[in-house]
Parts: structure tokens; sequence; C-alpha cells
């Protein structure tokens, strides 16, 4: 890569990291993205509800949370044009180059941050180079400005390459609440799609480390529950009410409970739970929001199935009513091995990788793998790439940070990988 497309490349991904966006708010990012592939020119660009079945998008905010990141949006300097076409929060966008015969190869990259304040420290890279998070209490925590980045340098050596064939590159919204990818595979934009890559950096695995096909993705399902009883005073007539945080607290004991199945990992967590107004009232409501994930999307449904029941009984013993509603969820899914083959020979030419894996397992959740099985359901590859990058801080932490190094790696593994899939 040349050294002022590389300049170019870098600064993007910092912008990007200055205006980090939660789920369906990325207004700014599509903005940028925009720009940047007209820049380069394809044959055709969708944005927004163009890619998105909004019956299927899930964990969407509520319109006053849309409409303050919208308007924050425009005071960066989004493009009015962009900012009209994903209104309401149907954000991402999808581009195509055609260049005659060959297979659909497809992209895709997501672009959406997390709701975790950036640390300020001196030691911390984007802090002291000027690139920090200007959206406070929001941060690129997981990579998906680097992923965004991948996306702009692939597609300019795609467009700069002899490549035959389709190749689309779609910039995916909301996959840190699982809420994008359902959206997207349901709108039917990468049915046609004969090889299908996804690309993530990091994953815990150092600068120059590729890891060629991931597997191991925990199948989930995220919930809320609503439980409601009714309120008395607790001194005078404590009988007279029924204790919604009873039914609460009787259901995350046994949600912890639930039997583990033989047949592989299963997973639960109540991560929020809250109830009651006053210690002398007898709590009418409370809440918990919650997963449950499955090495496997059956086992995923095993432990749904139990999860829904243990809620319904709680509820019942405390004679109150529970309302469960999955908030989002997500199948598990495999790397065809035919095309993280072709990802691995591919590293092994690259400058700057000194470390090749065939598989490995990534052990959390992700909506890649609604598309990955949307494309080999019909009869099409998928493999998921993990870029390696050297990261002061874990995931999901205030010190994460991309080794810019990896750029480089990541563009030239996942550019060289279409080329080749014939």
């Amino acid at each position: 890569m040349d050294a002022d497309r590389r300049d170019r490349l870098v600064a993007l991904r910092r912008d990007l990291h200055r205006h980090p966006e939660p789920a369906w708010c990325e207004f700014y990012t599509t903005s940028r993205i925009v720009e940047e592939v007209e820049r380069i020119g394809v044959d055709d660009l969708l944005v927004g509800p163009e890619i998105l079945d909004g019956e299927a998008r899930m964990a969407v905010p509520d319109d006053d949370v849309l409409a303050e990141w919208h308007e924050r949006a425009r005071e960066a300097g989004a493009r009015e044009d962009v900012l009209d076409a994903c209104a309401g929060g149907f954000t991402g966008a999808l581009a195509t180059i055609e260049r005659g015969d060959g297979p659909t190869v497809a992209l895709r990259v997501d672009i959406d941050a997390l709701p975790i304040t950036e640390s300020d420290a001196t030691t911390h890279v984007p802090a002291d180079a000027g690139f920090r998070s200007e959206n406070e209490g929001f941060m690129h925590a997981c990579g998906h400005d680097a992923h965004a980045t991948f996306g702009i340098g692939v597609l300019e050596a795609v467009v700069d390459s002899d490549f035959s064939g389709t190749f689309k590159l779609l910039f995916q919204p909301a996959e840190e609440v699982i809420g994008g990818g359902k959206a997207v595979a349901e709108s039917g934009v990468l049915d046609d799609v004969d090889r299908l890559l996804a690309v993530h950096v990091g994953l815990d695995h150092p600068t120059g480390e590729v890891v060629a096909g991931v597997d191991g993705f925990l199948a989930v399902r995220q919930f809320e529950v609503t439980f409601t009883g009714e309120s008395a005073h607790a001194g005078a007539s404590p009988g007279s009410g029924r204790d919604a945080v009873q039914a609460l607290a009787t259901a995350v004991q046994n949600l912890h409970a639930i039997r583990r199945h033989e047949d592989g990992a299963t997973r639960v967590n109540t991560g929020v739970v809250e109830g009651g107004t006053a210690t002398n009232i007898v709590p009418e409501s409370a809440r918990i929001a919650g997963e449950v994930r499955g090495e496997t999307t059956r086992l995923k449904e095993y432990m749904s199935d139990r999860a829904d029941t243990v809620v319904e009984h709680a509820a019942a013993m405390h004679d109150c009513e529970a309302e469960i509603r999955t908030t989002a969820e997500a199948p598990s899914a495999e790397s065809d091995a035919e095309l993280a083959d072709i990802v691995y020979d591919v590293a092994g030419g690259v400058t700057g990788v000194t470390s090749r894996l065939r598989r490995d397992d990534l052990g959390g959740s992700e909506d890649a793998t609604y598309l990955m099985d949307r494309v080999q359901e019909r009869g099409g590859l998928a493999a998921y790439v993990g870029v390696g990058t050297d990261h002061p801080g874990g995931h999901h932490t205030p010190t994460f940070d991309v080794d810019e190094a990896s750029l480089d790696i990541g563009i030239e593994v996942l550019a060289e990988t279409i080329a080749r899939c014939w």
C-alpha cells in the first residue's frame, strides 16, 4: 500500500474513532462511508432502508434517542442527503462493483460503537494523539472503526485490481446489540452471493496473526422480563400486596440454576435486575434484562425454553404476571473450510503476517451468523476472518485501541482473498 493511501485510511479510522455512534444511530459514520465510496466510485450504492428489512430490525432505540444522534451527526458535519436517507435509524450502506463474468463475492464489516467512556490517560494513544471519542460516554471499544476502514481499503484495492465478477461491500449497522444482521439478511440484498467474508480485528490475537476461519459462535437470545404485581403498605398491610421483586428474585436464582446440557456449552446471564420504589412499599413492578447462549442454535433454544418456563413459574409462585420480550437473537454458524483455506494461503504471502491459524473459536456471539447462514443455505460459502491487533486493553474496555499496522495486513489479506474467490 502506498504511503498516501495508508495516510488517508489512517485518517479515516481516526475520524470514525472520534465520532463513535451506537447501534442504529450510525448517522455520521454512514455519511463518511458514503463520501469515501463515492470518492472511489462504484456501480451501485444503497443506503439505509434500501439494505434493511425494517420489520426484522432488533433492539432499535426510542425515537428521542434516534433524534438526538441524528442531530449530533448533523452538527458533526454529516451530509443532509445521507441523514435524510437514514432517518428513523435506518443506517448502513452496500456498495457494489460489477466487473464482468465471475462469482459474486461479499465482504461484511460492522460500524457501530459501544456505550463506554473512553480513557483519557496519556498512555492511551487516541487520547495522546488527539482522536479520543468526542461523543462522551461512547467509544469504539471493539474495533469497528478499523472494520469500516478495512472495507474502504478493500474497495479501493478491488477497484484497482483485475478482479472479475461482482463485489459487494456491506457496512452493517447494529452488531453490538445483535440487531442488524437479521435485517440485512432478510432484505435479500445478499441472496446472490457466492462467497461471503466477514472480519473482526483483535479477538486476543496479536498484530501479524491471521485466523483464516473463526468458529465457535454461541447462538444467543437476549430478552427482557417485566414482572407486574400490586403495591401495598409494607408495614400496615403487606399481605394485600403482590411482590414483583420476590418474583424477580425467584426467577434470577432459578435462571442460573438451569441444568446445563451434555451436547455442548450453554450460558445464562441476568445482566440487569431492578425494581421497587421505596422501602415501605411492596413493589408492584420489577424488571430483568438477560440472555441465554448455546454452542449451537438448538442448545440456545433449549436454554431459551427453560428460561421462559422459569420466569413464568416464578411469577406464578408470587401471584404476579410476567411479560417476556425477545430483544435480539442470533444463530450459530461455521466457517467453510474451502473458503478459509484460501484465506490461509493468501495470508502466507502478505507482508507483516507472522503467524497463521486455520481455525479458532470466537467464544461469543455475532450477528454476522445470520448472513453466513443465509449465504450457505443458498449454496454459497462463508468464512469469518480474524485479523490480529495488539491492543493494550481488552475488547469492550475504556483502553481498547487498534494497532494501525493491522490495517495494512487486514486490507491486503481480504482483497487478495476476494481476487482468488473462483
